[in-house]
């Protein structure tokens, strides 16, 4: 299972989710070396491209890659590698391709030449931590030329209302998430809760993947440190909700169009069961660390 591709690091803050951002926490913690709002590119710019000793590809067939989950894919000082990135998305038309971003306004001009309607194997996903941002970001991804479309709501900072948006028909999954690491504040499990029946109500995919450090939950503050516990509470809170099953068209080198009986089939060890992101995770890597 590889399930995360960073092909540059570091950001700029740039809403009110960006306030406690874990990019900057986890830098500071381990002593990076570069400030977290200098952006660079990485040295696994072209991981999906890896293979292993006998030629085949190290990210399977039918796994899905989120993209700069320690930047913005958006960036504006990435404007220099990103024609290299779509270059590379492009040829793994076999993989799927998670993209998150707080920058919408910037997309449809840092689109590849080829674009048209999309490509089949990216799934466009804006971040909205409150009313405000949704009100902001979400009419920019319903205007932009995607074949999938998602929202994620983390952290999740207030109550989000966005039934209008999902009744576009565009929206196939929500995510929401609390806030970790210094300064967390707090997600509200009525917030949870009221987002979790918009999408039942239209069929569409719903994930809580984490409570956050600072869960209320019936009026009382819980302190929760563990994100392992976090993700654990989440699942159990009954929340996460298989909406219509997204179809991305995946093809082989040749432009054959790939069966589901040729894509990756996801392991799940034990821990795996009781996690608020199985829903939407490529499965265990078998690293060993669980046992």
């Amino acid at each position: 299972m590889h399930d995360i591709w960073n092909p540059w690091h570091g950001c700029r803050k740039k809403s009110e989710g960006c306030a406690n951002c874990y990019m900057f926490y986890l830098d500071k913690k381990h002593q990076n070396k570069v400030p977290s709002d200098k952006v660079y590119k990485t040295n696994s710019f072209n991981y999906p491209l890896q293979k292993n000793r006998d030629g085949s590809y190290k990210v399977k067939s039918g796994e899905q890659l989120r993209i700069c989950m320690t930047s913005d894919f958006f960036v504006e000082e990435a404007d220099k590698w990103r024609d290299e990135a779509w270059d590379i998305i492009r040829r793994r038309k076999d993989i799927s391709f998670f993209v998150l971003t707080k920058r919408p306004e910037r997309v449809l001009d840092h689109l590849p030449s080829d674009w048209g309607d999309g490509y089949e194997n990216v799934f466009f996903n804006v971040t909205c931590e409150n009313q405000k941002r949704a009100d902001e970001r979400l009419p920019i991804l319903l205007s932009l030329p995607f074949k999938h479309k998602g929202i994620m709501c983390a952290p999740f900072l207030g109550e989000v209302n966005i039934g209008e948006y999902l009744d576009s028909g565009q929206i196939e999954q929500v995510i929401v998430g609390g806030e970790n690491y210094d300064g967390a504040r707090p997600c509200n499990f009525d917030w949870v809760k009221k987002l979790h029946e918009e999408c039942v109500k239209r069929n569409i995919t719903f994930c809580f993947m984490e409570t956050g450090t600072i869960f209320i939950k019936d009026g009382k503050n819980y302190t929760i440190n563990s994100k392992e516990l976090q993700s654990k509470m989440a699942f159990k809170s009954g929340m996460n909700y298989q909406g219509r099953k997204i179809k991305f068209k995946l093809y082989d080198e040749f432009l054959n169009e790939l069966n589901e009986d040729e894509l990756y089939k996801p392991f799940w060890n034990n821990k795996c069961l009781e996690c608020g992101s199985k829903i939407i995770c490529n499965g265990c890597s078998k690293c060993g660390k669980c046992k």
